[in-house]
């Protein structure tokens, strides 16, 4: 008998146990059956044709295309939204291509008596330039309830009351939406918006310096904006409509349904690029009418949370601070992939999908990751398809991580992760003020000679591959001139690849630095044998100023004065926090500095307008880009004639003669030029690495079915821990029971006893 009891309490213990165990392991078990249990987003989502990629601090904050510049906005604007023009996705030098526009518009040039000139006519006689953009007909708006339409024609939420949004919180809870086609009254209305006072656009005040009337046309606006807001608190959000439909400019016209022109003043060819920018995206009338009833703004119904485009995706989830969706647009036509592009190209792939339509994703989320170490593991474990779909710049650090550790390089070549890498439209250089006694012009001819020899001594020393070996970790190329490879001007055998006064010709044709003992001699002829003045026997000391104080820059600044002093220079370091730099640099007390730029589009006017003298920094109460502050009338005259030429080789032969002239005067060590890589996984193709194109994300493919494989193979379930866990949860149940059997039974035994005891 009590046998037979304990067996039957231990059954009851394990059956117990049973319980526990079932309740641990057994939804385990379903999940291992069906679906990877540790996915972060929806179980079975990565076999769909869904992209996911983290964003890693706010949400963006303006969407509207007037307004939008930020870094972190250009993954939903340039989806959303269709400028007139684009870039090819594949050439190099970046080639302008029609997006919603059906080519790139020849310019037509106007002289002062309106009499049309002839395409080479120069830049000086021609007062205006007249661009007329034809749109592709038959595109059409995304759904969008600003379109919905009642069956008698009316808009059905044009005129809603507050009350009516009390259930209103994103734009997808609107159940109605519709569409029409874009017209070339949408661009119209997107460029008066430039004007708005309501929101500040930032290229409204270089777009007033060009097109004709917009300046006059701003005044105007403000004026009738301040109209509407009469009797308005300054700080209410519900503002009267601002329909710029009433109110028209010349620089701007409509001249049909699908033929747009804009006038510009004098010759701008630059212009060309601004037109691929979202801040000359169209906006439909009907989409500003829609957000400007009252309590839109207070609910974030706006356009810089729900943009209305053409592109091939549309927002459709705006949860702030924590995900945004871009799905497919169900409107958008298709675009054929490229078929053609630069030299490797067919190589690596990115002609596979010659002609196929894009978008090839249906479906983009970006999740919250504000610690990197989980965006990183969840990459890693194929969680997310790139870790900075934006930052197409991300995968260099990955690169630099496989060089330092061999462990790390053997995970990423195992899961095949993708770091293609290219050299961008940006530089890093160490400049000399022209306007310094000791390392600028000088005030007599002899003493500039000096200050050149003085110059070319310090750029010959200034081991810019060594910098990059240590600092860049092999990420870059040393720059032979102010013109990065990816523009047009750059060419391999011109003097943009080849600077003679620092490099010479080795014997298999590279370039190789010039030797230390060259550099002393140029410096004994500048006056300064053994790094002293050879008149006062004084060391000399120059001032060196950075932009970073941190204690993190001293490595990188001690191996500067190592530089300098290679040839025995002393350099006083004279680092401040960006802002302090940013005002001596303004009023031009510094004497050298080191300053880089990165480009806004890609022409060779835009890097070399820093060296333009009347662009002179300190002489242009810190407006101006020259931050050398470098006269050089015959430069100057060279830039003149360039900036109003189109590509080709009147300009390319132009381009060789400024990049001679800056390369003898040595008014920069050129620096170099940082290599940018992505960071996709294998499943990801086209993936081709940029920074000035941002309307990437539609030609990139995915392999759902590989993606889903590969997650599975990188993220087994650990199922051996749980057998010890059972046991040890017996373990600890038994005894535990039998102590507690113990007790009762004893306790029993007493009140039987007491209950005798008592009678």
């Amino acid at each position: 008998m009590i046998f037979d009891g304990i067996l039957v309490r231990v059954r009851r213990a394990m059956h117990i146990a049973c319980g526990i165990q079932a309740a641990i392991v057994l939804p385990l078990l379903l999940t291992a059956c069906n679906e990877v249990s540790n996915n972060p987003h929806p179980l079975g989502s990565e076999k769909t044709n869904t992209m996911f990629v983290p964003f890693t601090s706010r949400s963006p904050k303006y969407l509207d295309p007037t307004s939008s510049y930020s870094n972190d906005e250009t993954p939903y604007t340039y989806q959303v939204y269709e400028p007139p023009y684009g870039y090819h996705y594949l050439k190099r030098p970046y080639t302008l291509v029609g997006r919603a526009a059906q080519e790139v518009a020849s310019p037509r040039y106007m002289d002062h008596a309106g009499r049309q000139l002839p395409d080479n006519a120069p830049g000086e006689q021609i007062a205006e330039t007249i661009f007329d953009i034809r749109i592709k007909p038959g595109i059409r708006f995304a759904p969008h309830p600003a379109f919905a339409k009642n069956p008698q024609g009316a808009y059905v939420y044009h005129d809603m009351k507050r009350e009516e949004l009390a259930d209103k919180h994103q734009i997808t809870d609107f159940k109605q939406t519709g569409t029409r086609e874009l017209v070339a009254d949408d661009y119209v209305y997107g460029i008066r918006r430039l004007a708005t006072p309501r929101i500040k656009s930032p290229s409204f005040s270089t777009m007033t310096d060009h097109i004709v009337g917009l300046k006059e046309y701003g005044e105007q606006i403000v004026a009738a904006d301040k109209a509407l807001r009469a009797g308005l608190a300054p700080t209410d959000r519900d503002l009267p409509f601002l329909d710029f439909r009433k109110y028209a400019f010349d620089g701007v016209q409509a001249l049909d349904p699908h033929t747009l022109r804009i006038r510009i003043k004098g010759k701008y060819p630059q212009f060309k690029y601004w037109l691929a920018m979202t801040f000359f995206s169209p906006v439909p009338w009907e989409a500003e009418k829609f957000y400007s009833q009252p309590g839109m703004a207070e609910r974030n119904l706006t356009l810089n949370f729900w943009p209305v485009g053409t592109g091939p995706y549309m927002l459709t989830e705006f949860t702030e601070n924590r995900r945004h969706v871009l799905e497919r647009n169900p409107n958008f036509r298709g675009e054929p992939y490229p078929c053609e592009g630069e030299a490797g190209d067919a190589e690596m792939g990115y002609l596979a999908d010659c002609g196929k339509m894009i978008p090839f994703v249906d479906r983009v989320v970006f999740d919250i990751e504000k610690e990197s170490v989980p965006k990183e593991a969840k990459f890693m474990q194929g969680f997310y398809d790139s870790p900075a779909i934006e930052r197409l710049d991300f995968g260099t650090s990955y690169i630099v991580a496989m060089g330092d550790d061999k462990k790390k390089d053997k995970e990423f070549r195992d899961k095949g992760i993708q770091l293609p890498t290219t050299i961008e439209a940006n530089n890093w250089y160490i400049g000399f003020n022209w306007i310094d006694p000791v390392v600028g012009k000088g005030n007599t001819p002899e003493q500039a000679e000096r200050n050149r020899k003085l110059r070319q001594a310090l750029a010959i020393a200034i081991d810019w591959e060594e910098h990059i070996a240590i600092f860049e970790r092999g990420q870059g190329v040393a720059a032979h001139g102010p013109l990065p490879p990816s523009l047009f001007g750059y060419h391999a055998d011109g003097p943009s690849a080849f600077n003679p006064v620092v490099y010479r010709k080795g014997p298999d044709g590279k370039a190789v630095r010039r030797s230390i003992d060259e550099a002393k001699q140029l410096l004994v002829q500048a006056g300064y044998p053994d790094g002293r003045d050879a008149k006062t026997g004084k060391p000399l000391v120059l001032n060196f100023d950075y932009q970073n104080s941190a204690p993190g820059a001293k490595a990188l600044l001690d191996w500067y004065t190592k530089q300098f002093a290679k040839i025995g220079i002393q350099m006083e370091v004279r680092a401040t926090d960006y802002n302090r730099f940013q005002d001596k640099m303004s009023k031009g007390s510094i004497q050298i500095f080191f300053w880089g730029w990165l480009a806004d589009y890609p022409d060779a006017e835009n890097f070399l307008f820093m060296l333009y003298g009347p662009n002179a920094k300190a002489l242009t109460d810190g407006n101006g880009e020259n931050n050398a502050n470098y006269q050089n009338p015959e430069f100057d005259k060279l830039y003149e004639r360039m900036k109003f030429l189109d590509d080709g080789p009147e300009k390319q032969e132009l381009i060789d003669q400024m990049i001679r002239l800056v390369q003898t005067d040595a008014v920069w060590s050129f620096g170099y030029f940082p290599t940018s890589a992505a960071a996709y996984h294998q499943w990801i193709s086209n993936g081709k690495p940029t920074q000035i194109i941002r309307n990437h994300i539609g030609y990139l493919r995915l392999d759902p079915k590989l993606r889903a494989q590969k997650i599975a193979e990188w993220n087994h379930p650990i199922w051996w821990p749980l057998p010890l866990i059972l046991l040890a949860l017996i373990a600890a149940i038994v005894p535990a029971w039998f102590a507690w059997r113990r007790r009762e039974q004893q306790t029993a035994s007493r009140r039987i006893a007491n209950e005798e005891f008592r009678t």
